[in-house]
């Protein structure tokens, strides 16, 4: 385990005011529900990284993530005259000072050796199982051999994200290798570049190229509704972490056998191509026999 998290949900929550402790690994997914308090912690000695993703539109300044803290210099608890903290502990007023006043931190703090043995446990929760899913346990949607592969988390196979309204994929290109232009009809992706690097396409309403640069790790890539992307990875491969914000995304895909080309017919395709026989035969046999993963041409 990399770390400890606990969180407390929502009142409406099932098992709600129960603090829930979960332990942390490589490639967990944790949805935090609306409303719900939490703690995350790093027992290692070494770092940890925790992407933290959501949906910002509803966001007290939207677009930015609005940071509700108990505790600590900027805590809410702080906010309050010692006569309102007071009454709503049953404490006198010196004793709201000490609950308000002691924690100067902001966000993120550094515990003693004693402080840290003190830290909760990981420990078992009727909802716990329920709670965290991780990449590495999970069989891929599309492997493709010297392409990578694509694996998904969604309302249908992880149904504590309804809780977050929002799905994730995890997407790993080898050496060169291509994701072929998919799309969502119904919802914003966000790709955070985890490790590598490459390049990348943005194609908006009336064929307009919105994006055509270079992508590391460390960078963010916003795709919107109805644009297609494309990524082509760089000589050390990539992988990216992808939100989207709907628990059952609608993905279209322009290439590969699961596309939209090949399921229209040989009639259509010509006609909306202004193509010859000869080319859509060809055009339609590698469409047919080709997949949404493309490994490098040498």
């Amino acid at each position: 385990e990399l770390g400890v998290a606990g969180m407390v949900l929502p009142n409406d929550q099932k098992h709600s005011q129960e603090e829930i402790v979960l332990g942390l690994r490589k490639g967990d997914v944790i949805p935090v529900p609306l409303g719900s308090a939490s703690w995350w912690y790093n027992n290692g000695s070494s770092d940890v990284v925790i992407v933290f993703v959501g949906e910002t539109s509803r966001a007290y300044v939207p677009g930015e993530f609005s940071y509700f803290l108990l505790t600590g210099a900027q805590g809410i608890l702080g906010g309050f005259s010692s006569e309102f903290t007071g009454r709503a502990y049953n404490m006198n007023e010196n004793e709201a000072k000490i609950l308000a006043k002691s924690q100067t931190g902001v966000l993120i703090i550094k515990l003693g050796q004693d402080e840290s043995e003190k830290i909760p446990l990981p420990h078992q929760h009727g909802n716990a199982n329920l709670m965290v899913n991780n990449f590495a346990n999970f069989p891929a949607d599309f492997c493709v051999k010297k392409a990578g592969m694509v694996t998904s988390f969604t309302g249908s196979n992880f149904p504590f994200l309804e809780q977050v309204g929002l799905s994730c994929t995890i997407l790993k290109l080898d050496a060169n290798a291509m994701l072929s232009p998919t799309y969502t009809a119904d919802s914003v992706q966000v790709f955070y570049v985890v490790k590598g690097s490459g390049k990348a396409q943005i194609v908006g309403l009336n064929a307009k190229l919105v994006l055509d640069s270079e992508v590391e790790a460390g960078q963010l890539l916003v795709v919107p509704r109805c644009f297609v992307v494309a990524i082509i990875a760089g000589p050390e491969g990539i992988e990216c972490f992808s939100i989207t914000t709907s628990t059952r995304p609608a993905l279209g895909k322009l290439g590969g056998k699961q596309s939209v080309m090949n399921g229209f017919s040989a009639s259509v395709v010509k006609l909306a191509l202004n193509v010859n026989e000869e080319f859509l035969k060809f055009f339609k046999a590698k469409v047919a026999t080709s997949e949404m993963l493309i490994p490098p041409k040498f």
